[in-house]
């Protein structure tokens, strides 16, 4: 077994889903998933088959975010993966609509950090064993940091 880590290229401020499914249907749920809980939001899905043709199938409503989708699940290449780009909106606009979908069997990570995906690929295929999310901890937020983050979602309309 061959332990690989993929890299998520996308730009920097740019949101995403990391999830697994079984079926692929999982393709159209995502997208009416989507459009019916942010009908507002730009997204581009890709998701691995993983039998058969084992393509890598893609909807979407913004061709560039499509493409950056079909680019990196290419890449990812482990069976039944998905990934979900999106702009005008954020994964927790949509995250529980996305668990919600019959498919779905688990969110790996919805983030716009710098992500790492860390695959293992054997003679049959590739898995995702995880993420790397983000940078490593610093430490622990003091009274100055805890104002910040209260003060940061009111500003971006998340607590009032």
């Amino acid at each position: 077994m061959d332990i690989k880590v993929v890299p998520i290229d996308k730009p920097e401020d740019m949101n995403f889903i990391l999830g697994q499914a079984h079926f692929i249907k999982t393709v159209e749920d995502l997208h009416e998933a989507i459009v019916t809980t942010a009908p507002h939001m730009r997204f581009g899905i890709a998701f691995c088959e993983s039998s058969g043709l084992a393509l890598v199938r893609h909807s979407g409503n913004d061709e560039a975010l499509v493409e950056i989708a079909k680019k990196n699940t290419l890449a990812i290449g482990a069976g039944h993966s998905f990934l979900i780009f999106m702009t005008g909106g954020f994964p927790v606009n949509i995250l529980n609509a996305v668990k919600a979908v019959p498919e779905v069997c688990r969110v790996f990570c919805a983030t716009a950090n710098p992500t790492e995906v860390i695959v293992a690929e054997t003679e049959q295929g590739r898995g995702i064993l995880g993420v790397v999310d983000g940078v490593r901890t610093k430490g622990v937020e003091g009274p100055d940091g805890i104002q910040w983050r209260k003060d940061f979602l009111r500003k971006i309309g998340y607590k009032f």
